[in-house]
This record gives structure tokens, sequence and C-alpha cells, in this order.
């Protein structure tokens, strides 16, 4: 278990899919996290979602021209939110869950296709005990995909 602290780590976490299913209560077919590349405790998140074309949503969305729907893509970023809110505040294993309580400036740039690897850039920028603040940015190679901020809550599951 990682310990929680407000000072990066010296050395950023990475893990792959068992570390994202030890970390979220998501499971298939709303996992939208992958791996994570680079966990900085405390600061930021940098995950993975490879989009199949195996994916449920692309059977209607739309059919003939597949592309994510950007609520999941905000969906994606908050998740990678959830891991580095996991690991930072040292809740794995407590029952405590991190819920959404809002979406703001939310701006949907590129559309996200099957074959595509979305990075999930995610920062904190507001800290409690209860309720954290995040700024987040999905990415398709150099180009932005999604970008918002939202705030979660720390809650009993």
């Amino acid at each position: 278990m990682v310990e929680p602290t407000d000072a990066p780590a010296a050395v950023p976490l990475a893990f792959d899919i068992t570390g994202v299913l030890a970390a979220l209560p998501h499971r298939y077919p709303l996992l939208l996290v992958d791996r994570v590349v680079e966990l900085v405790l405390g600061e930021r998140i940098h995950a993975i979602k490879a989009v199949s074309f195996n994916e449920q949503f692309f059977q209607g969305h739309f059919p003939g021209r597949p592309i994510m729907p950007g609520v999941l893509q905000i969906e994606a970023l908050a998740q990678a939110a959830g891991v580095l809110a996991v690991h930072t505040l040292g809740l794995a294993g407590t029952g405590k869950l991190v819920y959404f309580m809002a979406i703001e400036d939310a701006k949907f740039r590129t559309p996200v296709e099957p074959g595509c690897l979305l990075d999930l850039h995610v920062t904190f920028t507001q800290k409690r005990a209860r309720v954290c603040k995040f700024a987040g940015k999905a990415m398709l190679g150099d180009k932005i995909a999604t970008e918002c901020s939202f705030t979660a809550m720390i809650a009993d599951g």
C-alpha cells in the first residue's frame, strides 16, 4: 500500500491493469483506464485508455462513423483522477469511493476513434480530506481531444 503524503513521490509510480483494478471499483464495460504510465503522489497522473472497436458504445455511436462519446472521455479522466486520489490519500481497502460532484469548462476538440491510444493527464488543483478538484486533458498524440475541470467527493462506498 502507498502511504498518503502531500509531497510528490521521489520515484513516480506506474502499473498495469491489475493495479488499476485494485484502485477502482469499475469493471467492464465501464472501466476506462487500462494502465498508469506515471503517477506522482499528490500531484498528477498519466494514464492510458486503449480505444478498441469492440467497445460496446461504438455499436450505436455512430454506425458507420464510430466516435467515443465525450461523456465517456470525461469519465475516463475521472477514473484516472480516482486512481490518483486513492493512492495519494491512502484510500485503497478503506471502502471509500471517489464520486463526481461537478464538471466544468468541458471542451471537445478532436474526435476519438477506434484504434486510438487516449492519453489521460490529470492534475490536482485542490486537495482536501473530503473534496478534491482536478484539471484533465485527454490527448491523442499532441492534440487535445477533451479537456475539463471537475470536482470529486470522497465518501463511504
